[in-house]
């Protein structure tokens, strides 16, 4: 090889647009999934694990949404199957069948609860203009567990509100069976 050099100026920048950083920050992250063959979507940060479907410990006396509890890691976790809470027809669970670990508040208290999905999509950035109100059926449905509709890559997109996925009375009335569970099983 000789000893030719060559030599090259390029102006590059490390830093980044203001106007980027201000529509990235507006941004919201969705994880998504399937179910009954359309597209729901769940606030990233309230995801704490996606685990493939291996079953739960049914408890006797719960809504027949609730499939059981699982344990995970020291935690029992109340799963609920989100077609059987929709009143979707029910499928056998296959192997994109997933539980989604999410946080719910419920007043000023945490909880750990894991959904039954069809299968996992992706996770998808959506700006506050993309995310419309969820539509007025008015006493003909119940869609307060809908905090919008958003457009993503040309199909919709219903966003749900995890923290109203069950009503007060629903959570009380599952805790209330894991405690019984629990303290029969302690007898």
């Amino acid at each position: 090889m000789g000893s030719s050099s060559v030599s090259a100026t390029a102006n590059i920048s490390f830093g980044t647009d203001r106007s980027m950083v201000q529509d990235e920050a507006q941004l919201s992250q969705y994880l998504t999934f399937i179910l009954n063959g359309e597209e729901y979507g769940v606030d990233i940060l309230r995801v704490q694990e996606i685990k493939g479907w291996e079953g739960a410990t049914p408890i006797p006396r719960t809504p027949s949404y609730v499939r059981g509890v699982i344990n995970l890691r020291g935690t029992v976790v109340p799963v609920i199957d989100l077609r059987a809470r929709f009143g979707l027809e029910q499928i056998a669970y296959g192997t994109t069948t997933v539980i989604v670990v999410m946080t719910v508040m419920h007043k000023e208290t945490s909880r750990t609860l894991g959904i039954v999905v069809d299968g996992v999509s992706e996770v998808c950035n959506v700006s506050p203009q993309d995310l419309k109100p969820a539509p007025e059926f008015g006493g003909a449905a119940n869609v307060n567990f809908i905090s919008g509709l958003a457009t993503v890559d040309k199909k919709m997109v219903i966003i749900l509100d995890v923290d109203r996925l069950l009503s007060s009375e629903e959570l009380k009335q599952t805790a209330a069976s894991l405690t019984k569970a629990a303290g029969a099983k302690n007898v």
